[in-house]
């Protein structure tokens, strides 16, 4: 699980690329709030090959990335 709630670009991004790049997890939880992380973020994990779901709750972001 990452949490980059109140982080600005391009700290969330960055976060996610360091967890991809140390676990390779299969799976991975990522809560932004902002629509820039999650475009940022989205665009990272196709990259990546990960298929990305988004979920808005009360103004933030669950992302679940997944291969």
């Amino acid at each position: 699980m990452v949490d980059a709630r109140g982080l600005s670009c391009p700290m969330p991004v960055l976060l996610v690329q360091r967890e991809v790049k140390k676990n390779h997890p299969d799976s991975l939880e990522v809560m932004v709030d902002n629509m820039t992380a999650v475009g940022n973020i989205t665009r990272f994990a196709a990259s990546q090959h990960y298929e990305v779901k988004t979920e808005e709750v009360d103004g933030e972001f669950r992302m679940t990335l997944s291969k």
